[in-house]
């Protein structure tokens, strides 16, 4: 299915509905902090498992008791996509699973 940038407005309609998440230059990003270095790192397999699903993967980045996405789609010059919110959406219904704030 082929994918095409949003517009600025569709990018903050989404974000809108997306607490937590921000625009930042051509990637939507969020970091969510953990109760746990082990939980943090649980969170990140289970996003690596999601991002396999969808085919779609972001930079994912695993600290100390945080996780950390930049996302947006490569195939269409690195711009922000529904597909990209698809993955926003998934990684927000696992971030209450592993006690992510």
């Amino acid at each position: 299915m082929p994918v095409a940038p949003l517009s600025q407005k569709e990018i903050e309609d989404r974000l809108a509905e997306l607490p937590g998440w921000s625009l930042d230059g051509d990637r939507i990003t969020r970091s969510y902090r953990l109760g746990s270095h082990f939980a943090a790192a649980a969170m990140v397999v289970h996003v690596a498992r999601v991002q396999e699903e969808l085919d779609h993967h972001s930079d994912l980045t695993l600290g100390y008791r945080t996780v950390s996405l930049a996302v947006h789609t490569h195939s269409v010059g690195g711009a922000v996509t529904e597909l990209d919110f698809a993955l926003a959406r998934r990684v927000e219904e696992l971030a209450p699973v592993h006690g992510a704030s």
